[in-house]
């Protein structure tokens, strides 16, 4: 099974999800990540999830990469493309 990734406003393949050497992260060492679990194709507990990560956000001064709705089309859209039901 191929594995889709979202970087940078682009469906790839896992295997060209690469990241810029000028990426925050590692300028900074610093990121946020929210791990979300989801079931026969739906997440759980979304909007406290996105809550959650906008807040983590804040606390590092990170800005939101995109509007939550358009967040949770590319979550809906990996889970699809990856052909995925179950799991987090």
């Amino acid at each position: 099974m191929s594995r889709i990734a979202y970087i940078n406003g682009r469906y790839l393949p896992h295997a060209r999800a690469l990241t810029h050497i000028e990426d925050r992260g590692y300028q900074f060492a610093d990121g946020v990540y929210e791990y979300c679990a989801f079931y026969n194709r739906r997440l759980l507990d979304r909007e406290l999830h996105l809550a959650r990560l906008a807040r983590s956000l804040q606390t590092l001064g990170i800005a939101a990469p995109m509007p939550d709705a358009a967040l949770k089309l590319v979550m809906e859209e990996l889970i699809g493309q990856n052909l995925l039901a179950d799991g987090g």
